[in-house]
């Protein structure tokens, strides 16, 4: 199983960027799809929830750690987005996609694949 992220890049403070996760090697609709940041100088345990969409095969969830966020998924691609509005600063981090299963999406450690991260800075 692969997950390739992509989309970061440097914008200014109240732009908006979408980010792209394409999932190679696993059965997409089966899998809960997560987004999470890691800012600047943090270690991995200390990734931040950002974004979460059910598998398909379940009753439909969304759900965002702020409005300003917004998950999707397309399963005809095998490709998950995230979909971010009104950025500030404290949004700069490296930005990864993964597939959950089981409970508690909002935990990292309940995530079996990582994409690698894309990197975002907002520029004040």
């Amino acid at each position: 199983v692969q997950l390739q992220a992509s989309g970061g890049g440097l914008v200014q403070t109240g732009d908006s960027l979408k980010l792209s996760c394409k999932v190679y090697g696993a059965n997409f609709p089966t899998w809960g799809l997560g987004w999470f940041r890691q800012a600047p100088g943090k270690e991995p345990k200390e990734r931040e929830y950002v974004a979460f969409a059910s598998r398909t095969d379940m009753p439909p969830m969304i759900d965002s750690k702020e409005g300003r966020f917004v998950i999707s998924r397309d399963d005809a691609k095998n490709t998950v987005f995230l979909q971010m509005n009104s950025l500030k600063p404290e949004d700069t981090a490296s930005y990864y996609c993964a597939l959950h299963r089981g409970s508690t999406y909002k935990l990292p450690i309940n995530y079996d694949y990582w994409g690698q991260g894309t990197l975002v800075t907002v520029s004040s």
